[in-house]
C-alpha cells in the first residue's frame, strides 16, 4: 500500500497558514477503515502513523518498500500499538499476541511478519500504531493500564485532572527511541498539557478518541507566542514539531494517546512554558 507524505514545515512559515493549510499539515483526520492499512508518513523525525481495523480479514503490516527504502516494514523500524476497540490479535512473526481494550504492544527492528485480526468482527479491535526509526532490536513486549506505570496528576479546579500511563518508555517497555503512552482526562474535565512545554529534541503525536459523536477538542499548536488552533474529532491525530506547543481542550471529557520520538527518551526532558508567555 501507499503512504500518505507529510513534510516538515520551519515556524516562521506556519504563522502564515490559514485554517485548512494548517490542517492538510498537521491534522490527520482518517486513520481508521475497514480491513484496510492506513499509514501517514511525517518528515518530522520520520514518524509513521498508521490505523487498522480488521473486520472481516486479516491485515498485514506492509508498505511499498520505495517508500520506507526497505523490504519489510520493521527492516530499519520499531512500532508501538495500542488498541481501541474490541479484543483483537497480532501475529509476530507466528506468535500471537491478544490485546484487550487499551493494550499496548511493542515489536522490535528486524520482525519480519506482522498481521492484524479481531477475535469478534460485530466488536472489532481498531489498532492504532506509531513507528521510527531503530537501530538495534529490542524484544516484543505487551503490556496494558494495569501495568503500566502511571501519574495522577490536577484538580477539578483546573479541569484538568488526568491519569498518565506510560507504556513504552525508560523505565518501562524498551525501545531504541519512541515512547508511547496515553492520558485518561476524568469525568468533568476538558484540559490537557497546561501550562504548556515544548520539548526541542523530540516530536510528539497525538491521538484524541473516546469523544462523543458531536464532541470536539480545541487542540492548540504553534510557537508560545503565536499560538494558533485546529479543530480536532473523534479519533483524529495531530503531529506537533518539536518547537510546537501541543494542549488542548475538549467539549467533554476524552482519552489521547501520545508518542514520541526523538534525540532521548527523558519523558521529563521539556521546556515549560510560562502562563504570562502565551500569545
Amino acid at each position: 500500500m501507499r503512504m500518505e507524505i507529510r513534510y516538515a514545515s520551519h515556524p516562521n512559515e506556519v504563522k502564515q497558514f490559514e485554517t485548512e493549510r494548517l490542517r492538510r499539515e498537521f491534522v490527520i483526520e482518517s486513520l481508521f477503515v475497514p480491513d484496510k492499512l492506513t499509514l501517514v508518513y511525517s518528515h518530522v523525525d520520520r514518524f509513521i502513523v498508521g490505523g487498522v481495523v480488521p473486520v472481516q480479514k486479516e491485515v498485514a503490516l506492509e508498505a511499498d518498500p520505495k517508500e520506507i527504502g526497505a523490504d519489510t516494514f520493521l527492516e530499519r523500524r520499531e512500532v508501538g500499538i495500542i488498541n481501541l476497540g474490541g479484543q483483537g490479535r497480532i501475529s509476530v512473526d507466528g506468535t500471537d499476541y491478544v490485546l484487550e481494550s487499551k493494550d499496548c504492544l511493542y515489536i522490535g527492528l528486524g520482525a519480519k511478519q506482522i498481521s492484524f485480526a479481531s477475535l469478534n468482527a460485530s466488536s472489532p479491535a481498531k489498532f492504532y500504531l506509531n513507528s521510527t526509526p531503530a537501530h538495534k532490536p529490542y524484544p516484543t513486549a505487551k503490556t496494558g493500564q494495569a501495568d503500566a506505570f502511571n501519574v495522577h496528576l490536577g484538580a477539578i479546579d483546573n479541569s484538568n485532572e488526568r491519569t498518565i500511563y506510560r507504556y513504552i518508555h525508560e523505565k518501562g517497555i524498551q525501545s531504541c527511541q519512541l515512547v508511547m503512552g496515553l492520558t485518561q482526562l476524568e469525568k468533568g474535565n476538558m484540559w490537557n498539557t497546561m501550562p504548556a512545554h515544548t520539548h526541542n529534541r523530540r516530536s510528539e503525536v497525538y491521538l484524541y478518541f473516546n469523544l462523543p459523536e458531536d464532541g470536539v477538542v480545541f487542540h492548540l499548536m504553534g510557537e508560545p507566542r503565536e499560538t494558533r488552533h485546529v479543530v480536532v474529532r473523534n479519533e483524529q491525530a495531530v503531529i506537533s514539531p518539536s518547537w510546537s506547543i501541543h494542549s488542548g481542550v475538549g467539549t467533554s471529557n476524552y482519552i489521547f494517546i501520545w508518542g514520541m520520538a526523538g534525540e532521548n527518551q527523558v519523558f521529563e526532558d521539556m521546556d515549560g512554558v510560562d502562563m504570562n508567555e502565551l500569545k
